[in-house]
């Protein structure tokens, strides 16, 4: 390994773990913040509609205009860098606010500036990190960043179920926001990548290029339909688990009867599962193919939401928690590394835009039903009801992920459009 190449992706993992780390420990906390004040299971879920809502308006805007300028057809307008210094600095002043609004509303209002912040980043820190990091490296390199990911995942909860037992969900609330503090000190350091764009420039930003890059990835998914439609179960089951874990917190603390202690140290060996299926995909990348991963990945992961939404122990949700979590790292890595594949990098940004409009728009709709239905019947029996529907999906990806002809097809088409572009 050249030490030298690694100096700024290093800093760079370090910077993403501790805001990730951040994240999960905030979002626990916020979760019993909202259950607490109002005990409603609908409530908690109007938490999970506000991360699609921040991220459709944002993926209308950035999905369309960032990545664009990132294709290649304009310098880039903005400087990354700075972007997501500004984004952090934002983020964490919000969030420490949090704790000191007594509205609901306020609230809500708060946590969706926090999300289309996150949205944004997120699309910003895509574009840097490809940059940044070297066509060489970038396989490893997100491959380590979802092995920290993961590690936030079982660590985030644990600190948050140690900050309650401690202190309370507003001390975890705080730390949050010194996390995302010291994560844009970080990119202080990193390399600045762009340039500024003239106003000459600046100026050839228009709604009809947006319009123009809109129809070009239409057209793509209208080319490449078998492309489109294994993102896009992806993406359905993105919509299952955001709907199905809006009753997570309720779930396990009014129906199963969990402490706030308990449920965080539940969510912890979640967090165990998806650093082991993180271990072994890392570990047996050679022997494991793309089409067994999404496979085992779309199957299993709904049968350990189904486990914990028939539990009625903490021992056996615990299996189901671990169980989903393991699998879904199988499919995060097979969709990934498929996308990757199959779709050209200039149009990547672009391609997922599109699609996530769609996504977050059925992800609201999903979350809302779902949230409305457990408090007008039971939480439990709606939980079984998707659980089983998301199991329904799962089952329809197998036959259409071992289509081995016609996945190969694709794979070979886009190749050959990159080798001519």
């Amino acid at each position: 390994m050249n030490h030298t190449a690694w100096k700024y992706p290093a800093l760079l993992l370090v910077g993403v773990g501790i805001s990730n780390l951040g994240a999960w420990v905030y979002f626990i906390a916020l979760n019993l913040i909202i259950l607490d004040r109002t005990s409603s299971a609908f409530a908690v879920s109007l938490l999970y509609m506000l991360v699609p809502v921040a991220s459709l308006i944002t993926s209308l805007w950035s999905g369309s205009l960032i990545t664009s300028l990132w294709s290649g057809s304009l310098i880039d307008r903005v400087d990354k860098r700075k972007l997501m210094m500004v984004l952090d600095l934002s983020r964490a002043l919000f969030i420490a606010l949090l704790p000191f609004i007594d509205s609901l509303f306020f609230i809500y209002t708060v946590v969706f500036l926090i999300n289309v912040g996150s949205s944004l980043f997120e699309s910003t820190s895509m574009i840097y990190m490809t940059k940044l990091v070297s066509k060489g490296n970038r396989q490893r390199f997100n491959a380590l960043k979802n092995f920290i990911q993961s590690c936030g995942f079982i660590l985030g909860p644990t600190i948050a179920g140690l900050l309650f037992i401690m202190g309370s969900p507003s001390l975890a609330i705080h730390i949050n926001a010194a996390a995302l503090a010291i994560s844009a000190l970080i990119l202080f350091f990193l390399p600045a990548l762009e340039k500024e764009l003239t106003f000459a420039q600046a100026e050839q930003l228009s709604l009809q290029m947006i319009i123009s890059d809109w129809k070009e990835t239409l057209r793509f998914t209208s080319q490449h339909r078998y492309i489109t439609l294994v993102y896009s179960l992806f993406c359905v089951m993105m919509i299952f688990m955001s709907g199905l874990d809006s009753l997570e917190a309720s779930f396990a603390t009014l129906v199963l009867g969990f402490s706030e202690s308990t449920y965080g140290f539940l969510v912890s060996i979640a967090g165990t599962g998806i650093i082991l299926g993180s271990v072994v995909n890392a570990t047996c990348s050679k022997w494991l193919s793309l089409r067994f991963l999404i496979g085992f990945g779309a199957v299993i992961t709904p049968i350990g939401y189904l486990l914990f939404a028939t539990s009625d122990n903490f021992i056996v949700a615990s299996v189901g928690f671990f169980l989903l979590t393991f699998a879904l790292s199988f499919a995060n890595t097979g969709f990934l590394s498929f996308y990757q594949n199959n779709v050209p990098v200039s149009l990547m940004g672009r391609f997922s835009g599109v699609i996530n409009v769609a996504e977050s728009l059925l992800i609201i709709l999903l979350t809302a039903t779902i949230g409305f239905l457990a408090e007008a019947f039971s939480i439990r029996a709606t939980y079984i009801i998707f659980s089983i529907g998301f199991l329904l999906i799962g089952l329809l990806t197998i036959p259409i992920v071992f289509n081995r002809s016609k996945q190969n097809l694709y794979v070979q088409t886009i190749e050959e459009e990159s080798k001519v572009s």
